[in-house]
């Protein structure tokens, strides 16, 4: 017979006597597990949902974008003879305003559609009508549709005038249904649709303003999309064309959906990692109970590999049984919550059993499971049956080295495959070190606890209850190490979370209204903007105003070679980007490196580029970007770089050229207004009246939409955490199962020597307590570390601590291990002493 017979014979002989004592285990896995699971299912059912309604949300099989510009003939005919199809919209800001001197304003995102429009998807109209119907007017006016929100913001109803950056329209109907409403991606406005047909000879579509053009294809069944995207891309290399089709029909939701589920799936590790202490505490456990078994069947000739073996195939079905129990809750929850989740998400997502989420989530587990039990496991290996039956406490050596090879080996095969399958490497990285030097700093934490615990109990002389609480934490067989390492590495995740969101909404709510501009104004023509500036400037309210010209390019080529290939991914290459002109930079630019061009020159073009954007491209003085500028490619030498500070948001641009290389081009302003909140509204009134093409955008709402975007991830994430922390509660509740014996002694013990039930319980409370603030401060300190390092090196902003969140956090751990704690102590209370202590004997 085989050592591997023996040993599963043997293990099926132990398993027949239930599951006692790994309950906890069981429960660990299955919730670590289920977690990871149920993001990762809910993340394929929304990558399915966009993949097999791409068209839909694309509005046609493939796209073909230009700014600042229509496709001209050619351009329009070469499309159309590849196509079955071909639409062509106009996307772009502006001022919605009811009539009157006072009429409301509100900013809206329109689209200004042709006769084919949506080449695939229906819109739905309320009162329902067909959309050519609605848009065509009532015969005095075209006609507009909008988004109900924005009705109810302009308080009208289907009947009334509005106006549209200057051009009269009537309220057709509220616009319920855009199948195409995810393309265009981050919104600052409600959806207004109207015909481009009536915004011909208006300013709003001028050359020069601030609007994208979209071609929609519907192509033949049997294109090949990645030679037509070639195609393409050759035939409008001049253009500044970008490209998008069904595959990837909302790019920026789908990219936000994989990095926010990488991020959580990263969460749910740090909750297999607290479940993890609780699975090897248990395997410790299990094993104490078992240590003179095994040192019967060492005695009896067993062999360590078949005594390995036994434990081992017993543990990996316990363990395989979580894992299970695991994948079943994951894969259960996204379909019963479907009805609820698929009301709450933007976009379509097709709920379903998905194989791939459920594998990745049972390979984490399995890795896990594996990591946390082979060491208690092989410290045992090694240990001699006389010396088990003389120290029942079993090994306490290292493994051997063959054993500690395997599990460094195990533990990169989990930063490996997190790595790998999150597609997050740097995150995951920073996630697995962030736990290890918690782990650590925890673990040091409950050997300091201890020490503290032996002076205490010292000091403590004449409070019994305070002294056996603190004998009892720093003597043998302490739960300090479990709980702290448990509770503290959830807490710590919380607290991180917490101190971040804090953070970031008190730079938002404290910092950025005394530094940011009141408005944004785009899109003012260049006749318009001196007695703009006549309106603004001679208002006392207005304490300081911004201008500069205004285009968009997009850097097509470094040196000559395509800028992808040079700078890779960079979001700057990312579509196109804000381009502005000087004659020469203003006296307040801190230029970092290289000198600009001086007052009147009007030779070669030179470009001025963002100092940080640039390092992180590669690009250096004297480097040569080409920049497609409404159709047209401009080559210019880089002769500088320039501080640009975003986070104030104000004025700044990525590429500044001299004004010789762009003042010929058709172009619009923009501008920068710094007002007293009081005098906001009459600026507004008087920019609408006097300027209706300009849109004047307010960074309050957009500031207001980014923090409620920052809210949802940090509710999300903390939702991530509450999972991490309910297995670390898990793990507490094993902790105090596994040392119920010991409290039943003990409390044997205090109850001869006359000790009340009452002064017991006390000291049972006491000792929870003090583990539980222990680990929470630990957490505290944790948390904060890594908060300030994501906050300094990530998101580079400023950070101090936010205490309500911080003192919340050690009154939940005191609490958690409190509640733990006195669950458990109970049944130790109620046992009769004479029968604790003849058994003990």
């Amino acid at each position: 017979m085989s050592d591997l017979t023996r040993a599963a014979r043997l293990a099926a002989r132990e398993l027949r006597g239930g599951l006692s004592g790994f309950r906890i285990l069981i429960a660990c896995l299955a919730l670590g597990v289920a977690a990871i699971a149920a993001v990762g299912s809910v993340r394929q059912a929304i990558e399915s949902g966009l993949a097999e309604q791409g068209a839909e949300m694309l509005g046609g099989d493939a796209e073909v974008s230009l700014t600042y510009r229509f496709a001209d003939a050619d351009e329009r005919a070469w499309l159309a003879d590849r196509a079955t199809a071909v639409s062509e919209i106009a996307d772009f800001r502006s001022m919605a305003t009811t009539p009157g001197a006072d009429g409301t304003r509100a900013l809206s995102q329109v689209k200004a559609v042709d006769d084919a429009y949506p080449l695939v998807g229906e819109v739905a109209l309320d009162p329902a009508m067909p959309l050519a119907e609605a848009l065509a007017g009532d015969g005095d006016r075209p006609g507009v549709v909008m988004a109900p929100a924005l009705i109810s913001r302009l308080d009208i109803t289907p009947g009334n005038a509005v106006e549209i950056g200057g051009v009269a329209f009537t309220l057709m109907a509220a616009l319920t249904e855009e199948p195409d409403a995810n393309a265009s991606g981050f919104t600052l406005g409600p959806r207004s649709l109207v015909a481009r047909s009536a915004l011909e000879g208006s300013a709003l579509l001028a050359p020069g303003t601030l609007f994208d053009s979209r071609l929609r294809l519907v192509l033949p069944n049997d294109t090949d999309l990645d030679a037509m995207q070639a195609a393409v891309a050759e035939r409008f290399a001049t253009s500044g064309a970008r490209w998008r089709d069904a595959r990837n029909g909302a790019p920026g939701i789908s990219s936000f959906v994989e990095r926010l589920s990488a991020f959580l799936v990263l969460v749910g590790l740090a909750g297999l990692a607290v479940g993890g202490v609780g699975v090897s505490a248990a395997v410790r456990a299990y094993l104490a109970g078992k240590i003179r078994i095994i040192a019967t069947l060492k005695t009896l000739g067993a062999t360590r590999r078949v005594i390995f073996l036994t434990y081992f195939l017993q543990i990996g079905a316990l363990a395989a049984l979580g894992i299970l129990l695991g994948l079943i809750l994951g894969g259960a929850l996204p379909l019963l919550l479907a009805p609820t989740l698929g009301e709450m998400l933007p976009i379509p997502a097709d709920f379903g059993l998905y194989p791939g989420p459920l594998a990745e989530a049972a390979l984490y587990g399995a890795l896990t499971a594996l990591i946390f039990t082979l060491w208690p496991l092989a410290r045992l290996d090694e240990v001699r049956a006389a010396q088990l039956f003389r120290d029942p406490s079993g090994g306490r050596g290292w493994p051997r080295p063959r054993f500690l090879v395997l599990l460094a080996v195990l533990l990169a095969a989990l930063v490996a495959s997190a790595a790998w399958l999150s597609g997050a490497v740097e995150l995951t990285l920073w996630t697995f070190a962030g736990i290890a030097v918690a782990l650590v700093l925890l673990a040091a934490a409950a050997a300091a606890l201890q020490r503290a615990a032996r002076t205490l109990a010292r000091a403590a002389r004449g409070r019994p209850a305070l002294r056996w609480a603190a004998a009892a934490i720093a003597g043998p067989g302490t739960e300090a190490l479990p709980v702290v390492l448990s509770l503290g590495l959830g807490l710590s995740v919380l607290a991180s979370v917490g101190q971040i969101d804090g953070n970031l909404r008190a730079a938002i709510a404290e910092e950025l209204p005394t530094r940011a501009p009141s408005f944004f104004a785009v899109d003012i023509q260049p006749g318009q903007l001196d007695p703009f500036l006549d309106r603004v400037t001679t208002d006392p309210a207005v304490s300081r105003v911004d201008r500069a010209p205004m285009l968009r390019g997009v850097i097509t080529q470094i040196n000559g070679q395509p800028a992808a290939q040079v700078a890779g991914e960079h979001w700057v290459l990312n579509g196109d980007r804000g381009v502005s002109y000087a004659d020469a930079l203003p006296e307040n630019t801190t230029v970092t490196a290289g000198e600009s061009w001086g007052e009147g020159y009007d030779g070669p073009p030179q470009v001025s580029v963002s100092a940080e954007e640039a390092e992180e491209m590669g690009l250096s003085l004297g480097d040569r970007l080409t920049v497609n500028v409404l159709g047209r490619d401009i080559e210019a030498e880089i002769t500088s770089f320039r501080a640009v500070d975003f986070s104030t948001a104000g004025m700044g641009f990525i590429l500044v050229m001299n004004q010789a290389a762009l003042a010929g081009a058709p172009h619009s302003w923009i501008a920068t207004i710094y007002a007293e909140p009081q005098a906001e509204a009459a600026i507004l009134r008087d920019l609408g009246r006097d300027f209706p093409n300009v849109t004047a955008i307010s960074v309050r709402d957009a500031i207001a939409l980014v923090t409620d975007l920052m809210g949802s991830i940090a509710a999300a994430t903390s939702w991530g955490a509450g999972a991490t922390l309910v297995t670390g509660f898990l793990v507490l509740i094993g902790a105090a199962l596994s040392g119920e014996r010991a409290r039943r002694y003990e409390a044997a013990l205090l109850k001869t020597l006359g000790a009340s039930r009452a002064r017991i319980l006390g000291s049972f409370a006491l000792r929870a307590a003090l583990l539980g603030a222990g680990a929470g401060l630990v957490a505290l300190l944790t948390g904060i570390l890594g908060a300030w390092a994501i906050s300094h090196f990530v998101l580079e902003t400023s950070f101090r601590v936010i205490w309500p969140n911080a003192l919340a956090v050690v009154l939940g751990g005191l609490a958690l291990n409190l509640a733990a704690g006195l669950l458990f102590a109970w049944r130790p209370l109620s046992a009769r002493p004479a029968q604790v202590l003849r058994a003990r004997d």
